[in-house]
C-alpha cells in the first residue's frame, strides 16, 4: 500500500509541474502515457524493446555461467586465484565505456561484439562474489562427504552448489542491474535498434516525450523481471538458508 501511495504522489507531482511548466520539455503523464500507447500500437516500442531484452538475456547469461566456474575455480584453487586475480582487477576497473568502444574497434559494430561488451562488464562482479562465496564453503562439509567417498559430480551437487546458490542469486541480481545499464550504452554508441538507439535518436530531437516513454516502459520491464525472476530465486535461496 505504501509502494503504491508513493507512486500516485510522484505521478501527481509530476502532473502538477508539468501543468505550471507548460513546455514541450516536460511533458505530462497523460501525455507521455499516449505516446507510450501510440509506439505500441505501431509495433516499433515492442520491437524496441524485444532487441534490448534479447541482448540482455544473452549476455547475462554468459557472463553469470563463465563468472560462476572462474569464480568457482578462483575461490578453490589459490594457484588459479594468483594468476586471475591481475586479470579481475584490470576488468573491475575498466570503465564500461572503454570496453564498449574496445569490441566494437576489434570485432566491428555487429551484434556479437555489443553482446560480449556487455558480457565482459558484468563478469568481474560474478567472479568476486562467486569467488568470495567459494571461500566461504564450509569444510567440514568437505570432510565428511571425503568420508563418505562421494563421488566428485555427487559432492558438487549435494554439497557445494547448496552452499552457492545464496551466492549466485546475488550475483544474478546485482550483474542484471548492471547488464540493464551497460547494454543501453552499447546500443546507443553501435546498434541500429535498441532502446538506447531509440533514446539517442530522440535525444537528437529533444523528444522528451518520446524519451520518457520508453525509459518508463523500460523501467516497467526491469521490474517485471525484477519481481518475476530475480526475487523468487533470492527467496529460493534464503529458503534453503533457513532449513540449514
Amino acid at each position: 500500500m505504501a509502494r503504491l501511495l508513493s507512486i500516485i504522489a510522484l505521478v501527481a507531482i509530476w502532473a502538477i509541474a508539468a501543468a505550471l511548466a507548460h513546455s514541450r520539455l516536460l511533458p505530462g503523464p497523460l501525455t507521455v502515457a499516449a505516446g507510450i500507447v501510440s509506439e505500441t500500437a505501431n509495433g516499433e516500442l515492442p520491437y524496441e524493446m524485444g532487441c534490448t531484452l534479447a541482448r540482455v538475456i544473452v549476455s547475462f547469461s554468459i557472463a553469470l555461467v563463465l563468472g560462476s566456474l572462474a569464480g568457482y575455480a578462483m575461490g578453490r584453487w589459490k594457484t588459479v586465484d594468483r594468476y586471475g586475480d591481475p586479470w579481475l582487477i584490470v576488468l573491475l576497473n575498466l570503465p564500461a565505456l572503454v570496453t564498449i568502444i574496445f569490441c566494437y574497434i576489434w570485432i566491428g559494430l555487429t551484434e556479437p561484439a555489443a553482446i560480449l561488451a556487455v558480457a565482459l562488464n558484468k563478469l568481474p562482479n560474478v567472479i568476486v562474489v562467486m569467488r568470495e562465496g567459494t571461500r566461504a564453503l564450509d569444510p567440514e562439509l568437505d570432510e565428511m562427504a571425503r568420508a563418505f567417498r562421494l563421488t566428485g559430480f555427487v559432492s558438487l551437487r549435494h554439497v557445494v552448489i547448496p552452499q552457492l546458490v545464496p551466492y549466485f542469486a546475488a550475483a544474478s541480481r546485482s550483474g542484471l542491474s548492471i547488464a540493464w545499464k551497460i547494454v543501453l550504452v552499447a546500443e546507443l554508441i553501435g546498434r541500429p535498434n535498441g532502446v538506447g538507439f531509440v533514446l539517442g535518436s530522440a535525444f537528437s530531437l529533444f523528444d522528451l516525450t518520446k524519451i520518457l516513454s520508453y525509459a518508463l516502459t523500460f523501467v516497467l520491464l526491469m521490474l517485471t523481471v525484477e519481481n518475476l525472476l530475480v526475487q523468487p530465486l533470492e527467496r529460493r535461496a534464503q529458503r534453503w538458508r533457513r532449513r540449514a
